[in-house]
C-alpha cells in the first residue's frame, strides 16, 4: 500500500490542523474540526501530538486521527477520500489490529464522516452503532441579535473566572488555569475566543469556547457551560447567541457543535440560541 500511517510531532501538528481548517466546508457530513484539537491541547502541545494521528499517500494528508482517550478515535477525511478504497483499507487495518498503535483490544470506538467507506467495512466487521449524537447549526448569514447580558471576551485576568464557571459545569472538570493558558497558546486558538457571560449581578454564570475555520467556514462552539448555581435562567441560551455572534465576527459562515442526542438539557439551549438540529450521527464500536 501507499499509505502512510504517521505520527506527528509538534512540529508537525501545525500541518495537521491546517487540512482540518481546509476540510471544513458547509454541507459537509460532520467530522472532526481543528478546534477539537484546540480543545484538547489544554493538556499540552506534547500530549496533543502524541493523540494525532495521519494517513498521507505521496506526502500529502487524507486523514487525520484525534485519540480523545485511550478508546476512542476521532476521525475525519479529506472531502475527495471518503470513498476511497485504498485509504479505507489502511485505516481498517489500523483500528482494528492493536499492534498497530491506534486503538487497544479493549472496547474501542472509531468516529468517522457519515458516508465514509470506512464506516461500511467497520460494520461488514462487526462493529455496532453507538449512541446518537445530534450536530446543531445556526447560519451566520445575517447580524446575530444582542444576548441581552453582558459578554466579555476573556484574557488572563479573567481565566480565573472561566476556569471556575466550567468547573462548576461540569461533573467531575479537571480544567485549570495552566490549561487554560496552554490551550489558548497552541496553534488552534490563533482564530479562536473564550467568552463569559455575566448576570445583572456581575456574576460570571455561563463560558464558551468558539473556533474558527477561516472565513466562510463553519466554526465550533467548544465547550459551552453553564455554572450549575445559575442553570435554567437562559444563561447558556444567551452565551451560545454570544458565541455565534463572535463566530460571525470572525467570519465564519455558520456555527455548529455536537451533543448527546440523549442530553436533552443541552439540547435545549441551543435550540433556543437558533441553532437547527442536523441528523443524528453515530460512532462505530466493539467490544472487547
Amino acid at each position: 500500500m501507499t499509505i502512510v500511517t504517521g505520527e506527528p510531532d509538534v512540529d508537525g501538528l501545525g500541518e495537521a490542523v491546517g487540512v482540518l481548517r481546509e476540510w471544513q466546508r458547509e454541507g459537509a457530513p460532520p467530522q472532526l474540526p481543528p478546534g477539537d484539537l484546540g480543545w484538547f491541547w489544554r493538556s499540552g502541545a506534547e500530549a496533543t501530538a502524541a493523540a494525532v494521528r495521519t494517513w498521507s499517500r505521496d506526502k500529502r494528508i487524507l486523514a487525520v486521527g484525534l485519540l480523545d482517550g485511550p478508546r476512542l478515535l476521532r476521525l475525519t477525511l479529506a472531502p475527495a477520500a471518503h470513498r476511497d478504497e485504498e485509504l479505507a483499507q489502511r485505516l481498517l487495518d489500523d483500528v482494528t489490529r492493536p499492534e498497530r498503535g491506534v486503538l487497544p483490544t479493549e472496547r474501542a470506538n472509531d468516529e468517522a464522516p457519515p458516508g465514509a467507506l470506512l464506516h461500511d467495512l467497520l460494520g461488514a466487521g462487526g462493529w455496532d452503532t453507538d449512541e446518537p449524537w445530534t450536530p446543531l447549526r445556526r447560519d451566520l448569514t445575517e447580524p446575530v441579535p444582542d444576548p441581552g447580558v453582558r459578554v466579555e471576551r476573556v484574557g488572563p485576568e479573567r481565566a480565573p473566572d472561566f476556569v471556575a464557571v466550567l468547573r462548576e459545569a461540569f461533573d467531575g472538570s479537571r480544567y485549570t488555569e495552566e490549561r487554560w493558558h496552554a490551550m489558548t497558546a497552541g496553534a488552534p486558538y490563533a482564530d479562536a475566543r473564550c467568552l463569559l457571560a455575566y448576570d445583572d449581578r456581575g456574576r460570571a454564570v455561563a463560558a464558551v469556547t468558539v473556533w474558527s475555520a477561516g472565513p466562510g467556514r463553519p466554526g465550533l462552539l467548544e465547550p459551552m457551560g453553564a455554572h450549575r448555581d445559575h442553570r435554567r435562567r437562559g444563561h447558556g441560551t444567551a452565551v451560545s447567541v454570544a458565541a455565534a455572534a463572535a463566530l460571525r465576527e470572525l467570519g465564519a459562515s455558520s456555527a455548529v457543535v455536537c451533543t448527546p442526542s440523549s442530553n436533552t438539557g443541552t439540547v435545549a439551549p441551543y435550540t433556543a440560541a437558533g441553532f437547527h438540529p442536523l441528523p443524528e450521527t453515530r460512532d462505530r464500536y466493539r467490544d472487547a
